[in-house]
């Protein structure tokens, strides 16, 4: 999506989560349960706020299915009239710099001897840095993180990229095969079905009900059907403030009362269809942003991708120079504060720099 095209609405749903997920990776840093009982840290709500993190990355793969899906219509103005090998080039245009851009960066740190940018074994032989670079380009790190564990920490982060990228690779095709939405909306309906029962088959297998293909699909899915529905016509009801303010406290009581791993099985879809609803909700609206909050969260959204990417480097090389267990209370909420505006400074960087030179055709 081309900036004068951006959707602040969706920029900011975006913005909300990345810091969910920024947040939950500093609480597994430096957990915050740790912290004396009179900091603002210990109260249940930040906890809360804090343990839940994968729920923002549901969030993200509906965002991701609803763009890839209005963005096809925009362009090519049918689903069956999708040009596969443009779709390809503008999303290997839009993930690949970054991702050879982390990579080189992780080797680098890795060669210099930053202990938490090597690969690790868990009790076997660590894998071969070519390993982890070929699982991240080709799709499959989610099946390597399953099998082997966390091998490498700061590229733990591509298992996500992983799911949407096989996601992208089955999109054009099933479009080309199906040709009528209705036929492509029911494909897309077998994941949403599938994804809750393959979540309750896997239970207590966290790279099971969390990161494999067949967990996550199911988000993706609901956000395509979701544009899908939304170029047939919403009626104005979807967008009302009540039924929006609804659903937004809907998902926030979810995320806040109970935890992933007892939630994910209906959660995870739930969490979903909530942010479905805000899509629809915020589909063909442009509002300027209205506060500094909003427009700050917007800011976060339009960076989402580089923050999401490289913001385990600022954290590793944090984790370095000061080890979890030498950091107080105190000491946590400064580098909280540091870990946050080093993020957001690495990925303004980056994307001044580096993707958006690369990517001058489009911003989904």
């Amino acid at each position: 999506m081309s900036i004068a095209q951006r959707n602040a609405r969706i920029d900011v749903l975006r913005g909300v989560s990345i810091l969910l997920v920024l947040f939950h990776h500093f609480n597994i840093a430096y957990p915050l349960k740790d912290t004396v009982p009179a900091t603002i840290f210990a109260t249940p709500v930040v906890q809360a706020i804090a343990r839940n993190g994968n729920y923002g990355v549901t969030i993200f793969f509906v965002i991701s299915g609803y763009l890839m899906t209005a963005n096809t219509l925009r362009r090519w103005g049918r689903l069956d009239a999708i040009d596969a090998r443009r779709f390809y080039a503008l999303r290997a245009w839009r993930i690949l710099p970054c991702m050879f851009l982390l990579l080189a960066m992780v080797s680098l740190l890795a060669a210099l001897g930053g202990t938490l940018f090597q690969n690790r074994g868990f009790g076997e032989p660590p894998l071969p840095m070519w390993m982890t670079a070929l699982a991240s380009l080709t799709f499959w790190m989610n099946v390597l993180i399953a099998q082997h564990g966390w091998v490498n920490y700061p590229l733990g982060v591509l298992w996500s990229l992983s799911v949407e990228g096989v996601f992208y690779l089955a999109f054009p095709v099933v479009c080309l095969t199906l040709r009528r939405p209705l036929f492509i909306g029911a494909f897309c309906l077998l994941f949403i079905v599938a994804g809750p029962l393959y979540r309750l088959a896997h239970q207590g297998d966290e790279g099971g009900f969390l990161y494999a293909y067949l967990a996550c699909f199911d988000g993706i899915a609901i956000g395509c059907c979701t544009a899908i529905l939304v170029a047939r016509g919403t009626h104005p009801w979807i967008s009302t403030r009540w039924l929006q303010c609804m659903t937004i406290l809907a998902m926030a009581l979810l995320y806040l009362c109970w935890p992933i791993s007892r939630s994910n099985v209906l959660g995870v879809t739930a969490m979903a269809l909530g942010t479905a609803l805000l899509l629809a909700g915020a589909s063909g609206k442009t509002v300027a942003a209205r506060s500094a909050g909003y427009s700050f969260l917007a800011f976060c959204g339009g960076l989402s991708y580089e923050i999401y990417l490289f913001h385990l480097i600022v954290l590793g090389l944090m984790r370095t120079a000061i080890p979890p267990i030498t950091a107080s209370s105190e000491v946590k909420l400064g580098l909280l504060a540091g870990y946050l505006i080093c993020s957001l400074g690495v990925a303004c960087a980056v994307a001044r720099f580096f993707s958006r030179p690369f990517n001058p055709l489009a911003r989904e």
